[in-house]
């Protein structure tokens, strides 16, 4: 396998990679600090992405609201 790249580990990290690529990288693993270094990173990266909810500000949710009214509106005229 080729030198093992952040988006091998990406893959490898969430299961997407073949047996083979899996296997290359599990050794490079063995051999490589760095390269477990940069998994342990991406894995953290990966947990604390995990943790975040996004949500709307009331404002922008307000503004949604109120276009939908419009439209609603504009088809109750055109009806």
């Amino acid at each position: 396998m080729h030198s093992i790249t952040s988006e091998d580990l990406l893959l490898y990290l969430y299961g997407e990679t073949t047996k083979l690529q899996t296997e290359a990288i599990d050794s490079a693993l063995q051999q490589d600090w760095s390269l477990m270094e940069k998994l342990e990173l991406l894995t953290q990266s990966r947990n604390e992405l995990e943790t975040i909810s996004f949500s709307p500000s009331t404002n922008s949710v307000n503004n949604i609201l109120k276009y939908a009214e419009k439209s609603v509106e504009e088809i109750s005229t055109v009806l």
